[in-house]
């Protein structure tokens, strides 16, 4: 009866929350555009879109996005799952503000996988790519290292514009491929989007909190 329940539940995921989840607060012209570091991963298996409105224009949302990072800013979610426990900044960190394409921005404590940043365009745009070993759960250079048999690769990437009111969009796109599909796949279906949109819509609400707190 258990094993009944548990597909029963997925197959309902899958087929009546799962879209929403994946799109959660985005306009469906949001969702069909095209931004940059979808070129990545062009043959991506899954990707998402989620959106929310900031209170504050895109320059002042910007320092907030450029700062992130494991042994930085955090990441502004749940900091028990993804910042070793240590609270994400509540303000602005000068010596956080410098970032480059090529950086690696730590993912876990002991630096055994990060994201690297592959499109910077300040005020705009902010691409980190992933790719992960499955099996040692360590990142990888795709450019130098041997492709790993098991792997998951993908982009996370946020995208600034104005809003009326002097407000901001922020738009965060995931985009990602797995190898090999019949493992990647069910991970992805019942881990990867679910703790996604938990991670993502907790990160929404704490930026929102920090830019409502401005003087």
């Amino acid at each position: 009866m258990l094993p009944l329940l548990t597909w029963g539940a997925v197959a309902l995921y899958a087929l009546r929350f799962r879209q929403r989840l994946l799109t959660w607060g985005a306009t469906q012209e949001e969702i069909d555009t095209a931004y940059p570091g979808d070129e990545l991963v062009p043959d991506a298996d899954g990707t998402s879109t989620m959106a929310t409105t900031l209170p504050a224009p895109p320059e002042e949302v910007w320092p907030w996005l450029v700062q992130m990072g494991g042994d930085r800013a955090g990441w502004y979610s749940w900091d028990c799952l993804d910042h070793f426990g240590e609270p994400s900044a509540d303000r602005i960190v000068p010596k956080w503000q410098r970032l480059e394409a090529g950086q690696r921005l730590p993912a876990t404590q002991d630096g055994r996988s990060w994201f690297t940043v592959c499109r910077l365009d300040p005020n705009r745009t902010l691409v980190l790519r992933s790719d992960l070993n499955l099996a040692s759960g360590r990142s990888f250079d795709p450019g130098s290292d041997p492709l790993p048999s098991a792997r998951l690769d993908g982009i996370w990437s946020f995208h600034l514009s104005p809003a009326p009111f002097g407000e901001s969009r922020l738009v965060v796109r995931t985009r990602g491929q797995g190898r090999p599909r019949w493992l990647a796949a069910p991970l992805d279906l019942l881990f990867g989007e679910p703790a996604h949109f938990v991670m993502q819509t907790r990160q929404f609400h704490n930026l929102r909190t920090r830019l409502d707190a401005r003087p």
